[in-house]
């Protein structure tokens, strides 16, 4: 099991998600607006926009841990806090796509920016 694993309500870096998710260990859920993620995400991630995640919840495995990311931190520090209320393992990702980007790591497409929100 990974050094990250079971952080219960802890926020994760963006380095920690990349390695989490390079190993398989989470999900990725990225509740920015469809325009946002088309014009960069974190490749292997699931787009739910955050009005639509209590319709979509049933969609993600609730016995695999989930970590939500917006553009900044902001809208998925609101995501995880109420999936964590509903009993889920959700963490949020710090600093968001921006601070992502900031630590050099790969964006899909490979011309892929942040889009303002």
């Amino acid at each position: 099991m990974s050094r990250y694993a079971r952080k219960v309500g802890i926020d994760y870096t963006p380095q920690e998600v990349a390695d989490l998710l390079q190993k398989r260990q989470i999900q990725v859920v990225d509740v920015r607006q469809r325009y946002e993620h088309e014009a960069g995400r974190i490749a292997g991630d699931q787009l739910i926009e955050l009005e639509q995640l209590g319709a979509a919840a049933q969609t993600l495995d609730p016995a695999k841990p989930i970590v939500f990311y917006c553009r900044s931190g902001s809208r998925s520090a609101w995501a995880a806090e109420g999936f964590r209320g509903a009993g889920f393992d959700a963490h949020n990702m710090v600093g968001g796509l921006l601070e992502w980007q900031a630590a050099g790591l790969p964006l899909e497409p490979a011309d892929g920016y942040v889009a303002d929100a």
